[in-house]
C-alpha cells in the first residue's frame, strides 16, 4: 500500500479520470474500483475520498445526484464539462511529472 503523502497527491487525478472512464459513480464504487485497478496497493479513505469529492463538486467539476437505494440515499457524481477538460489536464500534468521523477530518481551514468 502506499503511503498516504502519494495518495492525496494523486487523489484529483485519480477520481476526474475515473468518472471519465466509467460514467457516475458514488464514492463507495470509487473506492472499490480504485483497490481493484490497484491490486489493492491504493486504498482510499473515507476522510480523504469524500472531501476531495466535495471540493471538486464545488470547484464545478463534477455534479452531485442523490437517489433513495435500499432505503438510503446514495451521492452519484459526475464530470461536468469542465471536469472533462481538467481531467485532460491533470493526465498531461502527471505524466510530465511521472517522466521528471523518473530522471530525477535515475542514477547517472558516469562519463569518462
Amino acid at each position: 500500500m502506499y503511503s498516504k503523502e502519494l495518495v492525496k497527491g494523486t487523489l484529483n487525478v485519480i477520481v476526474l479520470n475515473l468518472l471519465s472512464q466509467n460514467g457516475r459513480m458514488y464514492g463507495y464504487e470509487i473506492f472499490s474500483k480504485v483497490k481493484e485497478l490497484t491490486n489493492e496497493k491504493i486504498l482510499l479513505k473515507d476522510g480523504s475520498l469524500y472531501p476531495a469529492l466535495q471540493k471538486l463538486t464545488k470547484l464545478g467539476l463534477l455534479t452531485v445526484e442523490e437517489e433513495i437505494v435500499g432505503g438510503r440515499k446514495r451521492k452519484y457524481y459526475n464530470l461536468t464539462e469542465e471536469g472533462t477538460v481538467r481531467n485532460q489536464e491533470y493526465l498531461i500534468e502527471i505524466k510530465d511529472f511521472f517522466q521528471t521523477m523518473s530522471i530525477v530518481l535515475s542514477p547517472k551514468t558516469i562519463k569518462a
